[in-house]
């Protein structure tokens, strides 16, 4: 995790296109993009919309935060479940069933506003549903990735396209949904995602597999397969640590976002094309973030990357609190995007090359729960510190937050890469003494 040029670099073409896009030549991972690219737009664009009907029904920022922390509380409850499942069968199938279950979920959301009968209970029974499809599809399909790519030397760069189609959705869904909704109201936004799913659940069933060995894996309890997935993730330290880093960047930047459009109508004074802006500036800078991490060769130097990150994304969220000017807002948010994007993809990619395989599912279960699980912590946090020191002054908290949990990263980093290189000596990485 420290720089090495020899493993790092390759000559003037290391940042190139062909690069950012090696992992592409895998069949399944190209079917898997393109799928996934489509239908991640979609999710944004419905995320945008329903948090401004929300606000547009209610006008207020505590129900904003409620909604946010039904929609991703079973991220929390669940994840960890979802690890053992994913350790234990057939990824595709999983994959499958959750996608057609979110399409339902979108469906169902565009019937009730299209017809006129939504009401803010609807939306978080919705939520609620959505959140609990998500818990078991995200670690799933983080833990899928692997058998997408034909050679195990691309999975940093796939992991790092993976994040990049997440911030290009980020960067198009918002500005799309706030054009949409303007134009002709939310239920919109909600049909064109129900749509969207259709591309993933085409491009799962085309792909053509490797047999899978999940059926003849001897299964022992459920809770004793999650015990041993949380002993060995929190018995290592560099897992330990990567954990609680991303923890803390989800629960933060969940902070701030869930108020995103209290700043874009009462601070800003816009509508819902300011908020769609606001939040495709988060999607740029963090589109800026995975071209930086396609572009690299190793996962040597990751480390000092993370630390910096967290002080860009400290430092955005703290400019983003103290503007009243668009323009400085939007260039806020892009510097925080691409911190967050950094330090969360970094994690990933780390984690991804660390673990044993037959607990990844639980390791990236585990994942999934400490970055998207403490969103509605932060929803919630946001709704209710929102209500009693203001805004500003809770997305203020959440920067010094994020700079006080870089600052602690930064001092254990020595120790943390102490133990991961005889992991990466043992897979050619690196060179005994390099790390």
């Amino acid at each position: 995790m420290a720089d090495d040029t020899r493993t790092n670099t390759s000559g003037p073409r290391s940042y190139g296109i062909k690069p950012i896009i090696q992992s592409l030549r895998s069949r399944n991972y190209r079917l898997f993009f393109a799928g996934q690219s489509v239908s991640l737009i979609g999710t944004w664009m419905q995320q945008v919309a329903m948090r401004w009907l929300v606000y547009r029904l209610t006008g207020s920022a505590f129900l904003l935060g409620v909604i946010g922390f039904t929609s991703q509380i079973f991220t929390f409850l669940l994840a960890p479940f979802a690890g053992v499942l994913a350790d234990r069968w057939n990824r595709r199938p999983l994959l499958i069933i959750t996608q057609g279950l979110a399409l339902l979920q979108a469906a169902l959301l565009a019937a009730a506003v299209l017809t006129g009968v939504v009401q803010v209970w609807h939306i978080i029974v919705l939520s609620l549903l959505l959140g609990a499809v998500n818990a078991f599809d995200i670690p799933i399909r983080q833990s899928f990735v692997v058998e997408m790519i034909d050679d195990r030397k691309y999975l940093g760069n796939a992991i790092a396209l993976n994040s990049s189609m997440v911030q290009v959705a980020r960067l198009l869904g918002p500005s799309i949904a706030g054009l949409l909704v303007v134009s002709f109201g939310e239920g919109l936004c909600f049909v064109l995602n129900g749509f969207s799913y259709l591309a993933v659940l085409l491009a799962l069933v085309a792909m053509k597999l490797a047999p899978s060995s999940h059926s003849i894996k001897q299964r022992r309890h459920v809770l004793q397969e999650l015990k041993e997935g949380f002993k060995y993730a929190f018995g290592f330290g560099p897992i330990r640590s990567l954990l609680m880093l991303v923890a803390l960047t989800g629960l933060m930047e969940t902070l701030y976002v869930v108020l995103v459009p209290v700043f874009a109508k009462e601070v800003l004074h816009g509508g819902a094309n300011t908020f769609g802006f606001l939040m495709a500036a988060i999607g740029c800078g963090a589109l800026i973030g995975t071209y930086t991490l396609a572009s690299r060769k190793s996962v040597v130097g990751l480390g000092s990357m993370m630390v910096l990150s967290s002080f860009l994304f400290g430092g955005g969220i703290a400019i983003f609190a103290l503007s009243s000017n668009l323009l400085l807002s939007l260039v806020s948010l892009v510097v925080s995007g691409f911190g967050a994007m950094i330090l969360v993809a970094a994690c990933n990619t780390i984690l991804q090359t660390i673990l044993e395989e037959d607990k990844r599912g639980r390791v990236m279960s585990l994942f999934t729960m400490s970055f998207m699980g403490m969103a509605p912590f932060g929803s919630f946090t946001a709704g209710v510190m929102s209500g009693v020191i203001g805004p500003k002054n809770t997305v203020l908290f959440g920067a010094l937050c994020c700079l006080g949990g870089g600052l602690i990263f930064a001092r254990h980093l020595p120790q943390i890469r102490e133990a991961i290189r005889p992991i990466y000596v043992k897979m050619g990485i690196v060179k005994e003494g390099t790390l």
